[in-house]
C-alpha cells in the first residue's frame, strides 16, 4: 500500500531553501508520505545537495526549467499517494501541516482541494485561499492581514493557493492536471475553477500552517511574475467564466486589462505588461478551445457566488 500523501516541492535555483523547507517535513507528526522534489534544471548544485544531505527525498530532475505547472506535473506523475500536497520550496511547514490538511478529506468524498494557512515571515496572512473577483482577478484571502483570528474557523473557500495546497488524485485523475501552457501563475487558480465546475468542494484548513518567504524564485514584481500573471489572468478568465458571466463581467475584465497597461508603466514595467497583453490576446484562441473539457456540474448561480465584486 503506498503513501496516504505525496508532497512535491518544486525547485528552481532554490538550493538556500531547501535545508529548511525539507527538514521542515521530515519533523512532520505524520507517517505515511512521501517527499518528490522536482528539480527543474537548476544551476547552483540543489540536485547535488539533495542527493548528499537528502537521500530519503525522491528526486525528479527535468533538466530543464519547466516552470510551476510543469514541474508539478512531472511531480504527480511520480507519486503514489491518494492526495497530492504542492508546497513552494521557500515555505517552512508546521509540524502538524499534513496530519491537519488531509482531515476534511478524509471527512468527505467531495472535497477535492484543500487550502492550508499561509504566513509571512513576521505572521501576517499570506493565504487563506484563494478569492476571485469579477475583472479575472484571483488574490490571495487576508493577503497582508494580521493574523488576529478572522481566519482561524475551518471554512469553504474557493480554491486553495498552490504555494501549499492538498489535491485529491482521484480528483485531478478527473479533470487534468496543471495546464502546462500557464507555465507561471494562475495555474492553480485554473485548476481551481476546473474543479468547482466539475462540483468539486475545497475547504480551507487553518491548523494546517506553512511559513512562506514569497517571490524566493521569481521575485516580487519581477518583469517575470509580471508577465506572467497579467498574461494569465486574462487566458484563466476566458478558459473558466461560463459564457453568461462572462458577458455580465466584461465591462469589469475589459477595464482590468486595459489599466494594468499605465499602471505597471509608472513602474517601470511597460515592456513586460505590453507583451503580457499581446501575448494573452494571441493566446485566447488556444484558451476557449479548453473551455468545458470536464463535465459541467454545477449552475451559474453556484459559481456566480463565488465571484465577488
Amino acid at each position: 500500500m503506498g503513501p496516504l500523501i505525496s508532497v512535491i516541492v518544486l525547485n528552481y535555483n532554490g538550493l538556500r531553501f531547501l535545508e529548511p523547507c525539507l527538514s521542515s517535513l521530515l519533523c512532520q507528526n505524520f507517517e505515511e508520505f512521501e517527499i518528490i522534489l522536482v528539480d527543474n534544471g537548476s544551476s547552483d548544485g540543489s540536485t547535488n545537495f539533495i542527493r548528499e544531505h537528502f537521500p530519503s527525498v525522491i528526486l525528479v530532475d527535468t533538466g530543464k526549467n519547466m516552470g510551476f505547472a510543469g514541474g508539478t506535473n512531472a511531480g504527480i506523475q511520480a507519486a503514489k499517494g491518494r492526495f497530492i500536497l504542492t508546497l513552494n520550496n521557500d515555505t517552512v511547514a508546521d509540524i502538524a501541516l499534513l496530519k491537519e490538511i488531509q482531515k476534511p478529506m478524509l471527512r468527505d468524498p467531495d472535497v477535492g482541494m484543500c487550502a492550508s494557512k499561509m504566513l509571512f515571515p513576521d505572521g501576517r496572512i499570506y493565504s487563506t485561499g484563494i478569492s476571485i473577483f469579477r475583472s479575472g482577478a484571483a488574490v490571495d484571502r487576508g493577503i497582508f492581514e494580521p493574523d488576529a483570528g478572522k481566519f482561524d474557523c475551518e471554512e469553504e473557500v474557493f480554491g486553495p493557493c498552490a504555494g501549499a495546497a492538498l489535491y485529491r488524485r482521484s480528483m485531478l485523475d478527473e479533470i487534468g492536471i496543471f495546464d502546462e501552457d500557464f507555465f507561471l501563475y494562475m495555474e492553480d487558480v485554473d485548476l481551481a475553477f476546473r474543479a468547482r465546475l466539475s462540483g468539486w468542494k475545497c475547504r480551507y484548513v487553518p491548523t494546517a500552517q506553512v511559513i512562506h518567504e514569497h517571490g524566493g524564485t521569481a521575485g516580487v514584481n519581477s518583469d517575470i511574475s509580471v508577465y506572467y500573471g497579467n498574461r494569465n489572468l486574462l487566458w484563466c478568465t476566458a478558459k473558466n467564466f461560463p459564457v453568461r458571466i462572462f458577458l455580465v463581467c466584461f465591462p469589469w475584465i475589459l477595464g482590468r486589462n486595459c489599466a494594468d497597461i499605465p499602471y505597471y508603466f509608472l513602474k517601470g514595467k511597460g515592456r513586460a505588461i505590453l507583451k503580457a497583453k499581446i501575448d494573452a490576446i494571441k493566446g485566447l484562441r488556444t484558451m476557449i478551445k479548453k473551455r468545458n473539457l470536464s463535465e459541467r456540474k454545477i449552475s451559474n448561480l453556484e459559481i456566480r457566488k463565488w465571484i465577488q465584486k
